[in-house]
């Protein structure tokens, strides 16, 4: 049985395996329409759309209004999520074995609801709790709060929690928060998820995982 009682699972590259599509759009598409100069996705994997723009503003020269970056993303949003992102193998059972323990399950994301509910929607996805950066008046991930938050909502301390993430910003956000994290390698680029407590690559190694958890 695992001796935590809650897994809180990142949506981009977990759930759905939406980061491959997120950076050859970004990379491709949206930073060289938004920016003077060539950027790598890794620097922003993990944070909110809205804050992306933040941090492009304030380290490189933007050549678009923020309203305007933000409906490119939305419009990005509709096709990566709506067309292309594909529900991890096995996931669903992974939840209801989850459950069938006792344990709560999350969506935490740095999406916006209204990507979110395309994903819940499309999947017929449901979870006991369902967080966006959107609900959390603090900076996004690599910033605690919005693990922080989620741990709040369904009645349990951070350190009572097992976070599930594909990014450096991810990791560090649960980290902090005083979750457990493990890392997930999805196929995207290769980042750094040392600091995660365990690291795996396939949906089978998470369920063991998951499941061995001492």
């Amino acid at each position: 049985m695992p001796t935590f009682d809650a897994v809180l699972f990142d949506m981009d590259g977990v759930i759905v395996d939406s980061e491959d599509y997120w950076v050859d759009i970004e990379e491709q598409t949206i930073f060289p329409e938004v920016l003077e100069t060539t950027v790598s996705a890794d620097e922003i994997t993990g944070m909110n759309y809205r804050e992306i723009y933040d941090y492009l503003d304030e380290h490189y020269e933007t050549t678009v209004e923020k309203s305007e970056f933000v409906d490119i993303y939305d419009e990005a949003a509709e096709d990566v999520y709506g067309e292309h992102a594909a529900l991890m193998d096995g996931f669903r059972d992974i939840v209801a074995d989850l459950r069938a323990d006792g344990v709560d399950v999350a969506l935490v994301s740095s999406a916006p609801h209204a990507w979110i509910d395309v994903v819940l929607e499309r999947f017929d996805l449901d979870f006991d709790a369902v967080v966006s950066a959107e609900d959390v008046d603090a900076p996004g991930k690599p910033g605690p709060a919005i693990y922080e938050h989620a741990a709040e909502r369904l009645g349990h301390r951070p350190s009572a929690c097992v976070a599930v993430e594909d990014s450096e910003n991810g990791v560090e956000a649960a980290v902090r928060a005083g979750a457990d994290c493990v890392g997930y390698r999805n196929g995207a680029k290769k980042l750094d998820l040392s600091a995660a407590d365990a690291v795996v690559s396939t949906p089978e190694a998470l369920r063991e995982q998951l499941f061995t958890r001492p």
